[in-house]
């Protein structure tokens, strides 16, 4: 089986790494994996695994990116996949083009994966315009459905994103040498409970709401700790100078670290105590989620979109009323105080079924 996937660029974000996994679960499995987009870092990675990459503007959202029809469908017509995938607006729009006016006959057949929860106008449907339709957790199932009522529900499969288990083993601990550089740097930790925020810093996720937490929880004789991991885009510099002056009118000054953008997110949450997802908007699954509560750590979240979904069937002590301050201190108390430790159902969210999935969905069609 040929498989192409397309999307606008291959540098980070979930839908890329998606793209890479199964790219490598279908190399592995024997077939053949092509990759369209204008390229970027991990597109050595890519070739890495064995996966194939062509190159093509598709990235830009501009009504010149339809010019890319044509060169798209001859490119098409050479290469002869069995399965076009789609996973991108832009991408979709030039693919699905391309694509209906070929001959049904020999044309190959379309998949869509819906990663989020897109403005629903005519420009998002495109998403929806696959033979089958991947969504990504049943809130996506259900926007899909709500949203765009002339697609059958027969056409939706809902196929989780998925861990290596291997990478996020219950009750992973870090290497001796990161935790001596860790202590070293952060001394002001020792002997008081680590809450964890990780997440981009912009005002969808719900930092102050965190922020208020630690202050009821020190209140209470609670001594808490929070870690606000994530980037800052240049655009957000007056947020998180916002954020700063808020900790500093709370007194937590002493209580609160930003850490910036930090590429060991694992091992900051393997010595956390509590892993917050506080999003003021739902989340179409809730990637940092699972990977926290894959190692035993208890989420406090939400309950909205995919991270509601994943603490309902994981950890249902973790889910909290959206902006419901009291519900949320209550969780936090418990789980301080009972030591609660979450347990992902055997086999389930892994990268294998995933994967395994999405390929007997392509060989469905085929058949």
């Amino acid at each position: 089986m040929k498989v192409l996937q397309i999307l606008p660029e291959l540098n980070s974000g979930g839908v890329e790494r998606g793209t890479l996994e199964l790219a490598d679960y279908l190399v592995k499995m024997g077939h053949e994996a092509l990759v369209v987009s204008n390229g970027g870092r991990q597109v050595k990675e890519l070739e890495k695994l064995g996966g194939r990459h062509i190159a093509m503007p598709v990235h830009r959202k501009s009504l010149t990116s339809l010019f890319q029809v044509r060169a798209f469908r001859r490119l098409l017509e050479k290469e002869k996949p069995d399965i076009l995938h789609i996973r991108s607006r832009v991408p979709g729009w030039i693919a699905w083009l391309a694509w209906r006016k070929m001959d049904p006959a020999t044309r190959p057949r379309l998949v869509s994966t819906v990663h989020g929860f897109y403005s629903v106008n005519f420009y998002s449907a495109v998403m929806t315009k696959g033979e089958r339709v991947i969504a990504v957790s049943e809130s996506i199932r259900e926007y899909i459905l709500n949203n765009y009522p002339d697609v059958p529900k027969d056409k939706i499969t809902v196929i989780y994103r998925g861990l290596d288990p291997a990478a996020y083993p219950k009750g992973y601990r870090p290497s001796a040498e990161w935790l001596e550089c860790w202590e070293n740097e952060n001394s002001s930790l020792a002997g008081r409970a680590v809450f964890l925020l990780p997440g981009r810093i912009t005002r969808l996720k719900g930092h102050t709401d965190f922020f208020s937490l630690l202050k009821e929880l020190r209140k209470l004789g609670h001594d808490v700790h929070g870690l606000v991991v994530g980037d800052t885009h240049p655009k957000k510099r007056a947020y998180l100078d916002e954020l700063r002056a808020i900790v500093s009118a709370e007194g937590l000054d002493d209580f609160i670290t930003f850490t910036g953008h930090r590429n060991d997110i694992r091992e900051i949450m393997a010595i956390s105590d509590v892993v917050c997802a506080l999003s003021q908007q739902p989340e179409s699954f809730g990637r940092t989620v699972l990977e926290a509560l894959a190692i035993g750590k208890p989420v406090l979240g939400y309950d909205c979109g995919g991270v509601g979904e994943l603490l309902e069937i994981i950890f249902p002590d973790g889910r909290i009323k959206p902006k419901d301050a009291a519900g949320l201190l209550v969780a936090a108390k418990n789980v301080l105080t009972f030591k609660m430790i979450p347990e992902v159902p055997r086999g389930a969210f892994t990268l294998e079924s995933m994967c395994a999935s999405t390929l007997n969905l392509y060989q469905s069609l085929l058949r």
